[in-house]
């Protein structure tokens, strides 16, 4: 296992529609467990491929209640609204006030190429819209109100907790 680059903001990948993913190849599982430790070394709550510089559609998550992997995900529904501060690994030391759906149904693969369904709300939510906009080249700066703003050690602190 090993911690990747994280692709940044201005990079010409973050902007490309990702690919599918049709069989769970040895190289493959050995991305996602590189993108889980690139995530939780980063201190983010979610990763995706074209992140680290690969185009398939895989979403890695962890918002503190354990390791979530999408492969190929589709959002199914969305309820709700919510507005909150957001921020990116690709957009480091930046953040802004994002409304995202306060409730989101995803379905997608796991790591044996088995459907399922998830659910999420609140930051679990945010995240999974986060990061399958990456899967089409999407940042969330696109969808920032107002202006991105510098993250101060104080904001980190607070996240953190």
């Amino acid at each position: 296992m090993a911690i990747r680059t994280i692709r940044e903001i201005g990079e010409e990948i973050l902007t490309k529609t990702s690919k599918p993913v049709s069989k769970l190849t040895l190289r493959t599982k050995m991305l996602i467990d590189d993108m889980f430790d690139t995530m939780y070394e980063s201190g983010g709550v979610g990763l995706a491929a074209p992140q680290v510089g690969i185009l398939k559609q895989i979403v890695v998550i962890d918002i503190g209640e354990g390791p979530i992997l999408l492969i190929n995900p589709e959002i199914l529904e969305t309820e709700g609204e919510q507005t909150g501060e957001e921020g990116c690994l690709s957009v480091p030391g930046k953040s802004g006030v994002v409304t995202r759906p306060n409730y989101v149904k995803v379905k997608a693969l796991d790591e044996n190429m088995e459907e399922q369904i998830l659910e999420g709300e609140g930051l679990l939510a945010r995240a999974f819209c986060h990061e399958i906009d990456h899967l089409s080249g999407k940042l969330y700066v696109d969808l920032v109100e107002g202006e991105l703003h510098d993250v101060t050690a104080a904001d980190a602190e607070e996240e953190e907790e």
